[in-house]
């Protein structure tokens, strides 16, 4: 089973939110490093629970929108603009 727990990263140290339930000292982990620039859904007013809530609901849609055809909206302006000119 996995744990997942938020952290900061600062000094060369990892600090944690909050302490794990029932870890071993020495238990390996695997860090991510999240980019600086994604979405804080707290100051957004959606808490945890609407989150996974949220992510469930969208998950649905996740085969669409990685599909390859969809592509062609990464860039949609440029697309529009190219459309535009012909």
């Amino acid at each position: 089973m996995f744990t997942t727990v938020e952290g900061m990263y600062r000094d060369g140290k990892i600090e944690l939110s909050e302490m794990p339930c029932d870890m071993c000292e020495g238990t390996f982990v695997l860090v991510t490093f999240l980019p600086s620039d994604s979405t804080d859904l707290q100051t957004r007013g959606i808490d945890r629970a609407q989150a996974a809530d949220l992510r469930q609901r969208l998950a649905t849609f996740a085969e669409d929108w990685e599909s390859p055809e969809m592509c062609i909206y990464d860039d949609y302006d440029a697309t529009q603009a190219n459309l535009q000119t012909r």
